[in-house]
């Protein structure tokens, strides 16, 4: 499988060595999008971008030809940092439906500060998706010994899957942009789900 570090999971760009001033540049787009992406999500503009950057709009675009492929860097990376947290999962004691649930919970929280990854989950196109692969695709995998050591604890209900996590955090991340009589209150509603999760007595 491949992993973030290989060249394959990685843009083109990020794969050539940069001269230092080119990597200081792009680090700075990177911290520059990260904040602005979440405080005003996929709707955030590339020039403000620059600016908070402190470079100029061209060399933003040599770095991120389109916003899609600046923004489809930034979910990759919070993909990534759920890797890294699925990762520690594995070894991590408790019992097994709780550490699962705590893993989505954390994951929850990742997104809900970020309003970028949250109109990813819900909108955004494929390639954004693209960018983001094979951080997916590692983090689903992951996540199934998870499961299934839950199932044989007899915490998780039998017929839940890894394919069904995908609708669960999208309902949940859906539920972190609404307002009204809800309040966009989604942590109520990832528990509500997490419950619904959990084996019953036959």
């Amino acid at each position: 499988m491949r992993t973030p570090d290989t060249p394959a999971a990685l843009p083109e760009a990020a794969r050539r060595p940069l001269r230092a001033d080119a990597q200081r540049n792009r680090d700075s787009i990177l911290a520059a999008a990260a904040a602005t992406f979440a405080e005003d999500g996929a709707g955030a503009q590339m020039d403000a971008i620059a600016v908070r950057a402190g470079v100029g709009v061209g060399t933003l675009y040599r770095h991120f030809p389109t916003k899609e492929a600046l923004l489809g860097e930034m979910v990759r990376r919070k993909f990534a940092l759920m890797v890294g947290r699925a990762r520690a999962a594995q070894d991590q004691d408790g019992e097994p439906f709780e550490v699962f649930a705590g893993l989505l919970r954390d994951n929850a929280e990742t997104m809900a500060a970020d309003a970028a990854t949250q109109d990813a989950l819900v909108r955004q196109g494929q390639e954004v998706w693209d960018a983001a692969a094979a951080e997916k695709a590692e983090l689903m995998a992951l996540v199934e010994p998870l499961i299934e050591r839950a199932k044989r604890a007899g915490t998780l209900r039998a017929d839940f899957s890894r394919w069904d996590i995908p609708v669960l955090m999208c309902g949940v991340s859906a539920t972190m942009g609404s307002s009204g009589p809800a309040g966009g209150d989604w942590r109520r509603h990832l528990e509500i789900v997490l419950d619904g999760l959990r084996a019953r007595p036959a």
